[in-house]
């Protein structure tokens, strides 16, 4: 039998769960690709397009790493360009840690498996309204850089 008590718990409850999963932080662009075979040459580049129409908000900027427990270094280094609406390209050396000095592993993950949400810039602002292009190449100086398995971006507002 129901009474006030267990009702009012329940609509709480479901109140909460709503402002919960409402809250969540959607994001504006989140893309992955798949690294062929686990093996990252420096002439396959990752190419992402993102539409920016609001140019007065600040944005989080993450790069997404997923590697397997055989990668060989601590940390990657990435090389990402730029491409502005106008045509204007821009160039910066990306170091991403991935492991601690101790060599732990700082992504999540249960397994083979670990996956990096790497903060570039937490209040970005895009200073035109379009298309960009950022294309991620890797830059560690080997040819074959084996263990990455997915590269990509993630766009979000910040709040």
């Amino acid at each position: 039998m129901f009474n006030i008590k267990n009702i009012l718990f329940f609509v709480c409850v479901g109140m909460v769960s709503v402002l919960m999963v409402s809250c969540g932080e959607k994001a504006l662009f989140d893309d992955n690709i798949a690294i062929k075979q686990g093996v990252w040459t420096p002439d396959e580049n990752a190419l992402f397009e993102v539409n920016i129409q609001d140019t007065t908000i600040s944005y989080k900027f993450y790069i997404n790493i997923r590697h397997t427990e055989a990668y060989r270094f601590s940390n990657l280094y990435i090389f990402m360009n730029t491409r502005f609406p106008n045509g204007n390209i821009t160039r910066d050396t990306l170091e991403c840690l991935l492991a601690t000095p101790a060599g732990k592993w700082l992504g999540k993950g249960f397994g083979e498996l670990k996956d990096n949400q790497i903060l570039l810039n937490s209040a970005l602002r895009f200073p035109l309204k379009g298309k960009y292009t950022f294309e991620l190449e890797q830059g560690m100086r080997v040819k074959e850089l084996k263990d990455i398995t997915d590269i990509g971006i993630r766009i979000e507002k910040s709040f």
